[in-house]
């Protein structure tokens, strides 16, 4: 079992170390981080998504169709149970509060999830990725993205060597304008094609897939890389929600599912699928994001390096309790 888990998990581990490290030694700075960046968002991991949406099949998907209701109640409820929180009740920013909404509830299927799920369950580990992706290309990355244009206090921190390259297009044309500019980034409206093509059964080429993946396959290596360089640009934060966050994706959040599966009686292998897809660590792309808007950037690097490590854990205990 622990070989299992440091097999699944120790890939993303070290190449975020060695992002770490290439920074540390100067051989990457935070000035390269906006193009890194902005090759995953924009090219990358659009194609990886669109790719591995299409991969699945309409009748693989529509034959996991519990596993897509599971996870989409799973990460749009918790998406919600935070956002309203953080908005209504602590009273954040809207951009901080969508930021926090999508470290608690989106696992890094596109990212970590490749690895893991992949090495955990060999070629049937593409649904879960797909449906994750869709998800959080579908309904939380275009909300994050909305909340985030609409926030007037983002893009306010400054970013370390990075300057004024760091700092994304002020978005104009009121909420009509930011909606549609959020709608028309890649890393939204690609994802969503292969979904309608999936529900439609048409299938690309297996030339033009091929094609397409050969990019895509790089986004999880670079993201991660890429993550590593942003952890040694920034001094983390340690504070209650990151701790709090942290806690409801990597404890909580599964934890649910799994109670609430084992209590309408499913079983494995959709069970252990379904667990260990939302017991993944917080996505990568939350760091990116904050990169991008300049929103609580130490906080998110945070974040991110206690879930992942500590996914070492509960991924253990999750993957042992389902197996």
């Amino acid at each position: 079992m622990l070989g299992e888990i440091l097999g699944a998990l120790l890939p993303a581990i070290i190449t975020i170390l060695l992002g770490y490290f290439a920074a540390r030694h100067h051989d990457f700075s935070q000035n390269e981080v906006p193009t890194l960046n902005r090759m995953v968002m924009t090219y990358a991991l659009p194609l990886a998504l669109f790719v591995g949406v299409l991969s699945a099949g309409r009748d693989e998907l529509l034959a996991a169709l519990p596993l897509l209701v599971f996870l989409t109640l799973a990460m749009i409820g918790t998406y919600a149970a935070v956002l309203v929180v953080a908005i209504f009740v602590l009273r954040h920013p809207p951009g901080l509060s969508a930021l926090r909404a999508l470290m608690a509830s989106a696992p890094s299927t596109a990212f970590v999830g490749v690895p893991v799920l992949g090495y955990l369950y060999g070629t049937t580990a593409d649904i879960p990725i797909a449906v994750g992706g869709i998800v959080i290309s579908v309904f939380l990355l275009p909300a994050t993205l909305i909340l985030l244009a609409l926030d007037p206090t983002g893009a306010t921190e400054a970013a370390p060597e990075a300057g004024s390259q760091a700092r994304p297009p002020k978005q104009r044309g009121g909420m009509p304008g930011k909606v549609l500019q959020s709608l028309r980034q890649p890393m939204v409206w690609l994802p969503c094609s292969g979904f309608i093509l999936v529900l439609m059964n048409i299938q690309l080429p297996n030339l033009v897939e091929g094609s397409m993946s050969l990019l895509g396959h790089s986004s999880a290596g670079v993201a991660l890389f890429t993550a590593g360089i942003i952890l040694a640009g920034y001094k983390m934060t340690l504070n209650v929600p990151v701790v709090i966050l942290v806690f409801i994706k990597n404890v909580l959040q599964p934890a649910v599912v799994c109670l609430g599966m084992l209590a309408l009686g499913y079983g494995n292998p959709l069970l252990s699928q379904t667990v260990v897809t939302t017991a993944l660590p917080a996505v990568t792309l939350v760091v990116m994001l904050a990169v991008q808007y300049r929103v609580a950037i130490p906080e998110a690097a945070a974040a991110l390096l206690i879930s992942t490590f500590g996914s070492l854990i509960t991924m253990s205990a999750f993957i042992w309790l389902v197996q």
